[in-house]
């Protein structure tokens, strides 16, 4: 079905387009990512096992491929997988000057000289953002996250080296409790619902269209919500689709080992509520470097609060000519750029 105002809605709240077979325009279809099959991943209960079953995926990549390569940020869920790589293998990390980046650059400089990683700098400035973000929206039939042309250029920078295989550490996050913001507190149905929506429609667009159905599918009283549900299916889907994307469109295969595992027992909200998130990663990362402090998360940065610092905001009549732009987040104006940067392109 093509119902534009519900797609331009659904992502501005939620970064993508979360019902099948609604799309934009004719000819335009999207698909989502589909998660691995709970029957098919391994269950884990100890960062032991993890570091085991990982051990087990990387010998079977190298058995297939000779160069493999490393998305590789400053934080402990890349770095861990960093770790099961030969010496000389390429890592790449982003960069900008607006100094977003400095903290992960730092880091991953640490991790590939201890490693003996060939070490890769991306940088990633306004123009990149204006030249890649077409390739990536074109093959994804809708406006995309922040992250898919950043993660594009790094793939074809990759392809440039030689790397035959990229590994990524996204799904660490989901899987063993690192979204712990999300997660921690005893939410209440509206609660978790304003918390997520990354952008209210109806404060941006001119026709916006009511998002609540996707909550609703994961209600369980007047006033509660199965949020962990929620992120298992919801949040994999828009945050594994844009790195499969990206990734598919410079013709680079990717592979997440932590998406093949599973927790074995359920996860211990009390370490998680008492500032231990992702225990049994954080447990796999001094296993791996016992000699360094264990970081604190770091989302992949990009620098968008630089670059949409002062940008005036959307002009078609798709959105609303009242937005309050000061109130934004650089990654919320982002997604009113690129939004707009679709509609021109494409309708």
């Amino acid at each position: 079905m093509i119902n534009k105002d519900f797609c331009l809605s659904s992502y501005i709240a939620f970064r993508y387009i979360w019902k099948d077979g609604m799309d934009f325009y004719p000819g335009f279809r999207h698909e989502n990512y589909k998660p691995i099959p709970d029957d098919e991943r391994i269950g884990v209960k100890s960062s032991e096992d993890i570091d085991r079953e990982i051990q087990k995926q990387i010998d079977s990549l190298y058995q297939k491929y000779d160069n493999i390569g490393i998305l590789l940020s400053g934080g402990m869920d890349s770095a861990n997988i960093a770790a099961y790589l030969k010496p000389g293998s390429h890592a790449y990390t982003f960069t900008s000057d607006s100094g977003e980046f400095n903290a992960d650059v730092e880091r991953a400089k640490t991790y590939c000289k201890k490693l003996g990683l060939q070490h890769h700098l991306i940088e990633i400035t306004f123009d990149d953002y204006k030249y890649f973000t077409p390739i990536v929206m074109a093959r994804k039939c809708a406006p995309v996250h922040s992250i898919e042309a950043q993660i594009y250029k790094a793939a074809i920078q990759a392809r440039k080296d030689g790397v035959q295989m990229m590994l990524v550490g996204e799904s660490a996050d989901l899987i063993f409790g690192g979204m712990d913001k999300l997660i921690s507190p005893e939410w209440t149905f509206d609660g978790f619902c304003r918390r997520y929506t990354f952008l209210e429609p109806s404060l941006v667009l001119s026709n916006p269209v009511a998002q609540s159905e996707l909550y609703e599918h994961y209600r369980i009283d007047d006033s509660h919500i199965d949020f962990m549900k929620f992120m298992d299916e919801v949040f994999a889907i828009e945050s594994s689709g844009s790195y499969l994307n990206a990734f598919a469109c410079a013709d680079m295969p990717y592979y997440d080992p932590y998406a093949r595992l599973v927790m074995g027992e359920p996860l211990d909200m009390q370490r998680v509520r008492n500032g231990e998130p992702k225990y049994l990663v954080r447990g796999l990362y001094a296993i791996k470097y016992p000699d360094l402090e264990i970081p604190f998360k770091i989302p992949m940065p990009r620098p968008v609060d630089a670059i949409f610092k002062d940008w005036a905001g959307p002009q078609r009549a798709e959105f609303r000519s009242d937005i309050p732009m000061h109130q934004l987040t650089g990654n919320q104006k982002w997604q009113l750029w690129c939004a707009e940067l679709f509609l021109n392109m494409f309708g």
